[in-house]
């Protein structure tokens, strides 16, 4: 991949850094409070600023540090991928709380078809050498997965209606 071509990457893949930057003046001035009122609301959570910062962060002339970007997410009640992640995102609400919970549903789930697939692999290898209890597996396998996937959908959307 050529620099050209993370020139015109999406908004989404914005550094994290410019990103809090740009959140964390949006986030002041959507609370209606001056640089110096954010710095107070930081030092009085223990992260140590002063309004010159503040300004500093927020116009890029300062990086900011780990320490400092949890200090804004804490002051401003959102998380820290929320706070870095891109602007036009996290100004839509809870947009980046849901896209982190779709994330990791998805990461979940990835790691629950590798543990499945693992498991199948290992039944079937052990079946290969017992052939003469594969049917009685199988009908036991099929019959438990059927009886949780059940189950789950009535946790899930309430029991099947009666006739």
């Amino acid at each position: 991949m050529s620099d050209d071509d993370h020139d015109e990457a999406p908004a989404v893949l914005l550094k994290g850094e410019d990103n809090a930057a740009q959140r964390i003046k949006a986030e002041r001035e959507q609370r209606g409070w001056s640089t110096t009122t954010l710095s107070d609301r930081l030092n009085e959570a223990g992260y140590e600023m002063n309004p010159s910062a503040v300004w500093r962060i927020e116009n890029g002339k300062r990086r900011i540090n780990l320490d400092e970007a949890i200090g804004f997410a804490e002051v401003f009640g959102v998380s820290l991928s929320n706070l870095v992640g891109p602007p036009a995102l996290a100004a839509a609400g809870r947009a980046m709380e849901l896209i982190d919970t779709v994330v990791a549903a998805n990461a979940a789930a990835q790691r629950a078809q590798h543990v499945y697939r693992r498991a199948t692999d290992e039944l079937a290898a052990y079946l290969d050498e017992h052939p003469d209890i594969r049917e009685a597996a199988d009908v036991m396998v099929s019959n438990a997965i059927a009886e949780s996937t059940m189950k789950i959908n009535q946790e899930e959307f309430g029991a099947p209606p009666q006739p």
